[in-house]
């Protein structure tokens, strides 16, 4: 990690970690429900996650949704190698934002990874056609998720 990161280390407590570990379970959790759990009082509560928020511990409150029950069931992991090994604004492409969920920077053979959600294989299909028709892109390399094992984005256990 270099110095510039170092200084974005945010110390949390575990009382941070028990407010953290609740609003995971359920966003919509009252604060005051939180303060009589933790035996803290609903000031406390407010302090401390209004904290979590300015410092960037928590990013933002959003539904965890099932995109297998929007029609969405296909999950793949793309592997790109680009053209001077830069990943160029795709986070800006309309295409991207319907199916992409994530995409990583990486070392190795490939220089981006992305998560995308399909409705069928056609919809894949046309998605790498499409991201192989861009200039930088050299090629690219698709699987396809059988079973999702382990799927949580929340990372509570890491801290």
């Amino acid at each position: 990690m270099d110095d510039e990161n170092k200084t974005d280390l945010i110390i949390i407590d575990e009382t941070d970690k028990n407010i953290i570990e609740m609003i995971n379970e359920d966003a919509r959790t009252p604060y005051r429900q939180i303060s009589r759990e933790l035996d803290i009082s609903v000031g406390t509560v407010h302090n401390r996650v209004d904290k979590l928020m300015k410092t960037g511990v928590i990013k933002k409150f959003a539904p965890i949704m099932d995109h297998r029950k929007l029609g969405y069931g296909l999950t793949s992991i793309i592997g790109v190698r680009v053209n001077g090994g830069q990943v160029q604004n795709w986070e800006e492409k309309e295409s991207f934002n319907k199916h992409v969920l994530a995409i990583y920077d990486v070392t190795g053979e490939y220089d981006a990874f992305l998560i995308a959600k399909f409705k069928d294989t056609d919809e894949l299909d046309s998605f790498v056609k499409e991201l192989l028709k861009e200039p930088y892109v050299e090629r690219t390399y698709t699987q396809t998720v059988l079973n999702v094992v382990k799927e949580d984005s929340s990372s509570i256990h890491m801290i």
